[in-house]
């Protein structure tokens, strides 16, 4: 035997005990769980789990394994606190459990010949994306802002809206994401377009002649380095970049260009001056699929949810073990600042997995009671190219 084979049947042996250990403790902590439901006792009690955390790290004098020692009792206690929720059927009364049932009950079947609303002219990148997602026939219209396109919804005026959320350059779209948390709409599904910009101008037009480049302002990040080799022109935020297109084309300005798709440019009768300016030859951008009710479709794979978190430390942190503990991909952690409230934030979360999976009840359960605030998004499957 060598002398690494030897070592790993030392920890071998270490880890039957550690098993054996932990066999145990999850028969005390079973009995615990049996006496909060005698007595109707919460599960969670944070401010004991952040003094016995502590203890814990107390335990060694090695101050290089005291936060490993935390981490180690945070998961156990995590698995714990699953067990016991279990057995006392903690958390039917959260109302973002109670929430996320009725929104489960209202489920529709996915609408046959849907008429979908997008943010932006013909020829935009959304247009796009819809055209993508439910096929080239797609009886689709733009409106001019992000704040119209959920206004649609709620009046009735379309079935689906196709909203960008994230780009591979430039990040998220942050009216969006406040949208997305003001309207109680679903994520039914998602679509990636690959954005590849051009320049493009009125026939006739040279570059030499160029004096203002209208683009939307995501546009105008994606193509920065591009558009700073020529300082003398100047750069005019638009709604979206197909809108830009058509505006110089409109406008006859012989001294005005489009930073806009080449399928918008054509559209409007534009001359492509210059291909592939943005910076990023993998420049993507990631668009939802909304519904005004949830759905529940064939090959759901990934949860959007949004939360909320106590202003107290440690509690994020809380929520990215329920995570780990339950081996689900988080695939995406975004934040944005809650209005009226400094310093808090709405959390937005994508994370591998299927509602109706075993053990995903208790999840939701978890992550109601860990949050002081929740709403499911939606179950959909994930983009696959």
């Amino acid at each position: 035997m060598s002398e690494l084979e030897d070592y790993r049947c030392q920890i071998d042996e270490v880890d039957a005990q550690l098993v054996e250990l932990f066999r145990r403790r999850m028969d005390i902590t079973g009995k615990v769980g049996e006496y909060k439901l005698a007595r109707q006792i919460p599960v969670l009690d944070a401010q004991r789990e952040r003094e016995v955390l502590a203890k814990k790290a107390a335990m060694t004098d090695d101050p290089l394994l005291k936060a490993d020692v935390a981490t180690l009792f945070q998961t156990i206690m995590a698995i714990s606190r699953r067990q016991q929720r279990r057995l006392v059927h903690e958390g039917a009364e959260d109302p973002g459990y109670a929430a996320y049932l009725d929104a489960l009950s209202r489920a529709r079947e996915p609408v046959a010949s849907p008429r979908v609303v997008y943010q932006g002219e013909p020829g935009c990148y959304s247009e796009e994306a819809a055209a993508g997602f439910f096929g080239p026939q797609v009886n689709s219209l733009g409106a001019a802002w992000f704040g119209d396109v959920f206004l649609a919804l709620q009046n009735g005026e379309a079935d689906y809206a196709v909203l960008p959320v994230e780009n591979t350059s430039t990040g998220s779209i942050r009216q969006v994401y406040d949208l997305l948390a003001q309207y109680a709409y679903a994520i039914v599904g998602e679509w990636q377009v690959k954005v590849e910009h051009c320049l493009a101008a009125l026939p006739g037009v040279t570059m030499d002649g160029i004096q203002t480049v209208y683009s939307h302002e995501q546009g105008l990040q994606q193509c920065d380095r591009f558009l700073d080799s020529r300082r003398s022109w100047t750069r005019v935020p638009t709604l979206d970049t197909a809108g830009s297109a058509k505006q110089v084309a409109a406008s006859g300005d012989r001294t005005a260009a489009a930073i806009c798709s080449k399928r918008a440019a054509r559209l409007y009768g534009l001359e492509i001056l210059a291909e592939k300016v943005n910076h990023n030859a993998e420049n993507t951008t990631r668009f939802v699929v909304v519904s005004p009710v949830m759905e529940r479709r064939e090959g759901r794979d990934k949860i959007s949810a949004l939360f909320t978190l106590p202003h107290q430390s440690g509690s994020l942190h809380e929520i990215l073990t329920l995570f780990t503990v339950q081996g689900l991909n988080l695939m995406k952690l975004e934040s944005r600042p809650i209005p009226g409230r400094n310093w808090e934030y709405l959390f937005f979360l994508d994370f591998s997995g299927d509602l109706s999976a075993p053990g995903m009840d208790g999840v939701l359960h978890e992550l109601s009671q860990l949050a002081s605030g929740m709403r499911i998004l939606g179950n959909y499957k994930a983009y696959e190219g």
